[in-house]
């Protein structure tokens, strides 16, 4: 029997496959293929794949950083262009 690990906030610390799958909005499939290629960690307690949910903070810390880098980006003013002339 599976008994669910809890931190002193009360969140939980490790997710099922489905639980992981709709933290991350991805198929439960899509779980286990990366389970199985380990990108994604995970243990095994004899019955189903324990995941811990504080791996994908650094994940999502990067998404954040890149979405406010892209956001800087498309928000920056075009430079006017500069007349160049031809000297021919």
């Amino acid at each position: 029997m599976f008994v669910k690990k809890w931190n002193r906030k009360g969140a939980t610390m490790y997710l099922t496959i489905k639980e992981t799958a709709e933290y991350l909005s991805l198929s439960e499939e899509k779980i286990e293929r990366l389970i199985r290629q380990k990108q994604i960690r995970a243990i095994f307690d004899g019955e189903e794949y324990l995941i811990f949910k504080e791996q994908f903070n650094t994940h999502f810390r990067q998404l954040e950083k890149y979405k406010k880098i892209i956001e800087e980006i498309q928000n920056e003013p075009i430079p006017e262009d500069i007349d160049i002339k031809d000297e021919d």
